[in-house]
């Protein structure tokens, strides 16, 4: 039996894969080891994860399980913070099972393995924030720093938010459309200035901006600021592949031009991303809203 999850600061969506391949999903709140210590960590799992399995179709066979393995992809997952993900799922499940495996990494390696499989390629994260990683089919052998809200993160939400505000303010757009902003928003300079520079998690705030542009996606001054916002995400991020030192000979099958995607943005904005990297000679491969699916396959 197996379990696997995909985690993020807000939600971890959970998969318990049984021995004949039957699959019972559950969610948790999230679960990030960066802000999180050990015991809190444990907490969520004892408190909401295990009665969850308990309850779900599988429940007994994971009560009575001789074995489990674990794979856990999270934010917040670097080799520093994972052993405080691995502690806590140690005590929590070994209790009920013998644990046998436990394998906590980043969420970038999950998004990798949920849209290559163990294909070689190139694949970027596209949500509140934005990440990118040359893959070669196991794991992660290159990744240009998307550098934050702040100095990076082009093309995700918090980027397309940034870029809207600053360009309502300085009164870029047709009046038309700063106009429909405000309507919408009830946003006013103001609120923006105290909520981006005067509040915490103003990447959060920034991209709640963000389905303004889709509600809004075909008016023509939209749709050419979200073709330069993703046109910027691989301008700055995914040519810099095509420098890194890496034996590209040892990638087999490996397209420097074809680009995957996880995340909510790439999703929603699928065809405005398709249309930026064609613009760039890139190709959008495999995109997926959640990698959970795809992990499942992969640890299948």
């Amino acid at each position: 039996m197996k379990l696997i999850a995909d985690s993020g600061s807000t939600k971890t969506a959970w998969c318990l894969l049984g021995e004949g391949k039957e699959k019972d999903f559950v969610m948790t709140q999230g679960i990030n080891p960066f802000q999180q210590q050990t015991e809190d960590i444990e907490r969520v799992l004892t408190e909401e994860l295990l009665p969850a399995l308990v309850k779900s179709n599988q429940g007994e066979a994971f009560i009575r399980a001789a074995i489990l393995e674990i794979f856990f992809y999270g934010a917040g997952c670097t080799p520093e913070a994972s052993p405080k993900v691995e502690t806590a799922l140690q005590r929590t499940m070994s209790a009920n099972c013998k644990v046998l495996k436990i394998e906590v990494r980043s969420d970038m390696l999950g998004a990798a393995r949920a849209l290559c499989q163990r294909t070689p390629g190139i694949v970027a994260i596209l949500g509140t924030g934005a990440n990118s990683c040359l893959y070669d089919g196991q794991e992660i052998v290159a990744n240009v720093s998307p550098l934050g809200y702040i100095l990076g993160d082009e093309g995700s939400g918090g980027y397309i938010g940034k870029r809207l505000v600053g360009d309502v303010l300085k009164c870029q757009f047709p009046e038309e459309v700063y106009r429909m902003f405000y309507e919408e928003t009830q946003e006013t300079a103001a609120s923006i200035i105290q909520k981006t520079y005067r509040e915490p998690l103003a990447n959060r705030f920034l991209a709640s901006l963000s389905p303004f542009c889709l509600r809004h996606r075909d008016h023509p001054a939209i749709h050419a600021f979200l073709l330069d916002c993703f046109q910027q995400f691989f301008i700055r991020n995914i040519k810099a592949y095509a420098r890194v030192s890496v034996d590209l000979t040892k990638l087999g099958d490996y397209s420097p031009s074809t680009v995957h995607f996880v995340g909510s943005i790439a999703s929603y904005y699928q065809p405005e991303l398709t249309e930026a990297a064609a613009s760039l000679g890139y190709t959008v491969g495999h995109v997926l809203q959640a990698p959970i699916e795809g992990l499942v396959t992969f640890h299948g």
